[in-house]
């Protein structure tokens, strides 16, 4: 399992990008400025997702600062919505493989990424034991958000959760809701609320059971809901539906 470090200083930025390559089966680490990115590379991602643009320190200095330094350990992509191609072709320089423009398409953000790490003499194999290692070791700092509870909640993985669950869905297909689930589910929704309203409350509770009921795999609920992953992205977000699965990294 590959494991990824995504720096951007937007958080709705690196929670899009850790829920894609999450449910792309790629371990995620989660860096909002230099400062964090520094720190989280101990732990020896195998890629890098860096922003160009940040508060502190911006992705080309930073990937200077690797390269001069000889911690420029893994593939790095760059990624901006205000870069030129000047700025570009000085990222590829410095080491950078590949170049992402914001807003990053699904498919170009998914093939880049294989691409790099299958170039890369890092990319970890199934049994491999440094990778094995490394995940174990981030296995005990994870924290968990649940995707049922309020914003902001979470709990701490112990040592039953397998690293491999923490960052794909789980295989195992639940069994579909009944009558009386559904009779019950549609009791929440506020019938002589506006139409905006009482759409937005139905969706909500609608995609929170799709979601229990496939273990929170993306790829299982856009197919059943018939959305494209991306727009189904965007659908939970605006609803409010949070879904965290991803290792953090902090200064």
């Amino acid at each position: 399992m590959a494991v990824v470090l995504v720096v951007d200083d937007e958080i709705g930025i690196r929670e899009l990008l850790s829920e894609i390559l999450s449910d792309e089966g790629y371990g995620v680490l989660l860096a909002e400025n230099a400062s964090a990115a520094r720190a989280a590379m101990n732990q020896h991602p195998d890629l890098v997702l860096l922003d160009i643009w940040m508060p502190d320190n911006d992705g080309i200095s930073l990937l200077k600062e690797w390269s001069s330094s000889g911690q420029l350990t893994a593939p790095v992509i760059m990624m901006s919505g205000h870069a030129t191609l000047d700025t570009a072709v000085e990222a590829t320089k410095f080491g950078a493989v590949d170049f992402l423009e914001k807003p990053i398409a699904l498919s170009r953000l998914i093939s880049a990424v294989k691409e790099a790490l299958q170039k890369s003499s890092k990319e970890p194999r199934i049994g491999d034991s440094q990778a094995s290692a490394r995940i174990d070791a981030l296995r005990d700092t994870t924290v968990y958000a649940h995707p049922f509870q309020a914003s902001g909640s979470s709990y701490r993985s112990s040592g039953s959760h397998s690293a491999d669950a923490r960052v794909t869905a789980i295989s195992d297909q639940p069994p579909r809701t009944s009558a009386e689930d559904t009779k019950a589910l549609l009791g929440q929704v506020d019938f002589s609320a506006p139409l905006r309203e009482a759409r937005d409350q139905f969706e909500r509770l609608y995609f929170l059971n799709l979601l229990k009921r496939e273990n929170n795999s993306i790829s299982r609920v856009a197919a059943f809901a018939g959305l494209e992953r991306t727009h189904l992205y965007r659908k939970l977000k605006q609803l409010g539906i949070e879904i965290g699965k991803t290792v953090r990294a902090r200064e």
